[in-house]
């Protein structure tokens, strides 16, 4: 039996179109197995979320197959350090629980400082997640960081 495709919006998705940004969503499980036609893995992006000593939560916007540099982020974020949220206090703290953070989701709740790795910039199109663990959606960086109020900063680990 094939598998059935999704009809059911993630509040995300229903979030956006009610806003008129464009969008595609989409069931993807970007940790395992086969990714569909035509996506790459360099253009899913993970929304991590982390703590600074000095603003409290902020969000990185990175590729899944880069490390985020912290130092990078805290310098960036004005803060001496930052670390990432323990899983315990993640969904408290954005709402979310692991896998299923987004950036949409989290600025619809809270006023937290959004950075997304510039490397979002070369690409026509990123996935990001929909706020539901297998769920994404495929966006132009700059819609999606217009309405996220993100910036585009340089937030990589370097690679030797």
């Amino acid at each position: 039996m094939a598998k059935k495709t999704k009809v059911k919006k993630t509040l995300v998705e229903q979030i956006l179109t009610k806003s008129g940004v464009a969008h595609t969503g989409i069931q993807i499980n970007a940790l395992e197995g086969q990714l569909p036609e035509g996506i790459e893995r360099s253009h899913i992006f993970k929304t991590l979320a982390l703590l600074g000593d000095k603003s409290g939560p902020i969000i990185g916007i990175l590729p899944i197959t880069e490390h985020l540099s912290k130092k990078k982020l805290a310098k960036i974020s004005g803060n001496k350090k930052v670390s990432m949220i323990p899983q315990k206090d993640l969904e408290k703290t954005t709402g979310y629980i692991h896998g299923a953070n987004n950036p949409v989701g989290i600025r619809q709740k809270h006023n937290y400082p959004i950075f997304i790795d510039e490397t979002a910039l070369e690409l026509e199109k990123l996935i990001v997640s929909a706020g539901e663990v297998g769920y994404s959606i495929i966006i132009v960086p700059k819609d999606l960081a217009n309405f996220v109020k993100a910036s585009f900063v340089d937030i990589l680990e370097e690679t030797n």
